[in-house]
């Protein structure tokens, strides 16, 4: 049997991350959407959904319109997966690796996922609808087990990456250091000046004033839902305060699903 060693397997993960040819030469920001979306199809209600099982390798969730382009991060990341063919899918992984990698947190993460088959598959619809607003938000969040205030630290994931027009339709980063995890998603999106911009393609999103950076109608319910802008306010200013928040609330994420109690009878 191969020696299991996640250190390993987490430096090949950091050798992979700098891509020239990819978006702003990194693909971290496109991993840590990847685990966010394994993750975040929980339902605590039926325990359903998850990042337990990896079932986005499957037609049913990978053709999600909500995982568009994920399959790039999949692909980058097969080659590792077959050289440790003891670890199962290791999405979530390579999303810790990757936020730590480009000067974020430290996500507490733990082993003990399954690959599971294509009848585990979540149905479709459970991930944020970009288009929507605070009310929406809460009912995907709430459904997960989330507060709040865990809500506001998770969006500030939002300071990496960038949109794509031909996979969300939605065009441009939010910051101006898209291969850097800090702060700045709070920091932009509390300044004065974004204006509504009509897409050729129907959909609206805001710009700022030198048209440089984007935001979603479903960033913008952030800044107007007083509870959410109460929080969003601390985070813009406190960027240690949102590490630790986030590393929390991202930690519990990549939980969601996972049967812990399933894996200690077995010891």
């Amino acid at each position: 049997m191969a020696t299991r060693n996640y250190d390993v397997v987490r430096d090949d993960i950091k050798s992979i991350l700098k891509q020239p040819g990819y978006d702003d030469g990194s693909i971290g920001p496109i991993l840590v959407r990847l685990a966010w979306h394994a993750s975040g199809t929980y339902d605590k209600t039926t325990k359903t959904g998850g990042s337990d099982g990896a079932t986005m390798r499957f037609s049913i969730e990978g053709n999600d319109p909500a995982n568009a382009g994920l399959a790039i991060a999949r692909d980058y990341l097969e080659p590792i997966k077959q050289k440790h063919d003891w670890i199962s899918y290791l999405w979530t992984l390579a999303g810790v690796v990757a936020i730590e990698a480009m000067d974020g947190p430290v996500v507490p993460w733990k082993p003990g996922r399954r690959d599971k088959l294509e009848e585990a598959s979540p149905p479709n619809g459970r991930l944020p609808d970009a288009e929507k607003g605070a009310d929406h938000i809460r009912e995907v969040f709430y459904r997960m087990g989330f507060n709040d205030r865990e809500i506001v630290a998770l969006i500030g994931a939002h300071c990496l990456g960038r949109c794509h027009g031909d996979r969300s339709g939605y065009v441009g980063a939010w910051t101006h250091t898209p291969t850097r995890f800090n702060n700045q998603f709070y920091v932009m999106l509390t300044k004065p000046g974004w204006q509504e911009k009509k897409l050729d393609n129907g959909l609206l999103q805001y710009a700022d004033k030198r048209d440089r950076l984007m935001m979603l109608p479903a960033d913008m319910a952030f800044l107007n839902d007083p509870q959410f802008n109460e929080i969003v306010q601390i985070y813009a200013k406190d960027k240690p305060q949102f590490f630790k928040d986030f590393a929390e609330a991202f930690g519990k994420l990549l939980e969601l699903g996972v049967n812990r109690e399933e894996e200690e009878a077995k010891l």
